[in-house]
């Protein structure tokens, strides 16, 4: 089976902005754009993206979740890297386009559409260091996705970092490929010396997210995760996930934990902790790594509340459970 993401559809929407106006958007080959070699994006990092899915239902009807939360987010992001402006309609009829093109092949459950929105600094203009791309390209990729975890899904293991954070603190609310490219070098070491799966970045013992979802520790009844602010990324998933357990009467504290308190509560039998993202939904982290020494979560297998919400996610994404939080844009 291919990897995670690597097989992507035929066509793709595009629109560029020219002249402080969006073109309308085409339907066009996916397998290449063209760019100059002196684009803004390849030497100043002026991108941006998002990730999302579509799920097919019983009744063979085609549901995104969650799109208007992953436009917002695209718009906010665009503005943090001033990059031109997003319209925002214009991207949901892109994404609505192209999936609607491809609506045969978005697979059932556990399966689904994964789509890549990307917006990229286009602007030939090396000299621009400190200046802004004055044209921009955005573009849908549309890659058919199996169960992110088709052999199982396994605890992961997370090295603490206290030191380092996964990137500029001003960035971190940016849904960028510099900031997952700032936490890869960390996370390679610690794969290398830890066999640790992610890092979990805590600078000055604060516990923030990995490299590459947001990080939610479960206690009995409540679930705490950090406070939303510009230093990491505001998941939405992580959204969703809270969400649905408040729905369920749990209490969600969103506050400062520090690596002294997480670890301290960790090593209850009946604690949980688990990483939230698109592609993962909600996946158990079984050990943690402090200064060298293994710390247990839990039972060290994932938990039952973990569990539960995963599966209660899923069942609103697949069409198995009322959507009461309007999540869901039908395609038809």
């Amino acid at each position: 089976m291919a990897a995670f993401g690597t097989v992507f559809m035929p066509k793709m929407t595009l629109a560029t902005y020219e002249n402080e106006h969006w073109s309308p958007a085409r339907l066009v080959n996916s397998d290449a754009i063209q760019l100059h070699p002196g684009a803004h994006v390849l030497h100043y990092a002026s991108t941006c993206f998002e990730g999302l899915k579509a799920f097919k239902h019983s009744d063979d009807s085609i549901n995104i979740f969650r799109m208007d939360q992953n436009i917002e987010r695209m718009a906010q992001s665009s503005q943090l890297l001033s990059l031109p402006p997003i319209d925002k309609q214009l991207l949901k009829q892109m994404i609505i386009d192209v999936v609607r093109e491809h609506i045969h092949q978005v697979p059932a459950p556990p399966g689904s559409m994964y789509i890549r929105p990307t917006h990229i600094g286009t602007e030939p203009a090396i000299g621009k260091a400190a200046h802004p791309t004055n044209s921009s390209m955005l573009y849908i990729l549309l890659s058919p996705v199996g169960d992110y975890f088709s052999g199982g899904i396994k605890p992961l293991k997370l090295l603490i970092e206290e030191n380092g954070s996964r990137c500029a603190a001003h960035m971190g609310m940016i849904k960028s490929g510099g900031n997952y490219a700032s936490a890869l070098g960390p996370i390679l070491a610690a794969h290398s010396e830890y066999q640790a799966d992610q890092v979990l970045f805590c600078p000055d013992g604060d516990v923030q997210e990995t490299g590459a979802a947001n990080f939610l520790l479960i206690d009995g009844n409540e679930i705490i995760t950090k406070s939303l602010d510009s230093s990491f990324l505001h998941g939405i998933t992580r959204d969703s996930i809270l969400t649905l357990a408040r729905d369920s009467g749990m209490t969600v504290s969103e506050r400062e934990l520090s690596v002294d308190e997480l670890i301290e509560r960790a090593e209850k039998r009946e604690c949980e902790a688990a990483l939230s993202g698109t592609a993962a939904v909600l996946t158990p982290v079984g050990t943690l790594i402090r200064d060298g020494q293994q710390v247990t979560v839990g039972n060290g297998q994932g938990g039952p509340t973990t569990q539960r919400l995963r599966e209660s996610l899923n069942a609103i994404q697949w069409g198995e459970q009322a959507d009461s939080h309007n999540w869901l844009t039908r395609i038809d």
